[in-house]
């Protein structure tokens, strides 16, 4: 019983980031042609474990997340820095985010 409804926790606490916390994933009634909404799901269900595992086992991207305040705005900062930043490296834009003015500098995307 106990294992069962840690498991329907987990489950649950999963959707539930994936639906409220920047993931924007919704359920789709329709599977699409050549079920083409199915492989985004199963595309969107990687990157979530990929952010999953790099959340746990990255000190840099802790790092910078805490430098952020929150996760959401960490998110948003990312999509801002591939917007108009030319990133050969995570690592690269992690230090911008926890070093600041001090990191070294990104280049501007040109394209």
């Amino acid at each position: 019983m106990r294992g069962g409804r840690a498991r329907w926790k987990i489950e649950n606490e999963t959707f539930n980031t994936l639906k409220n916390q920047g993931y924007h994933f919704e359920h789709n009634f329709g599977h699409g042609k050549k079920h083409l909404a199915t492989v985004m799901a199963h595309i969107m269900l990687l990157a979530f474990l990929i952010d999953q595992v790099q959340a746990l086992s990255c000190e840099m991207f802790q790092q910078a997340v805490v430098e952020s305040k929150s996760k959401i705005r960490f998110w948003f900062s990312v999509r801002a820095v591939f917007t108009e930043m030319y990133v050969e490296s995570w690592e690269d834009m992690y230090r911008a985010f926890i070093y600041g003015r001090q990191a070294p500098k990104l280049t501007p995307n040109t394209s």
